[in-house]
């Protein structure tokens, strides 16, 4: 599904609608990542989130 998307007469690149339907899911991994307690076992948390939300949108990207 890699064409451009009209909504209300805009035409978005599929990238940036794969960008927000990535960040919702990355936030539900983030808060089971920190209830779990995997947070503690990571050396820099900011590049697993990071990390993390990449591999979400190349998912979406792959997948969708």
């Amino acid at each position: 599904m890699l064409a451009e998307i009209h909504i209300a007469g805009v035409l978005f690149a599929p990238i940036v609608l794969y960008c927000l339907a990535a960040l919702p899911i990355t936030l539900l991994l983030r808060a089971l990542i920190w209830r779990t307690g995997l947070a503690g076992w990571t050396w820099h948390l900011p590049l697993l989130e990071v990390a993390l939300y990449v591999c979400v949108l190349s998912l979406l990207v792959r997948y969708a």
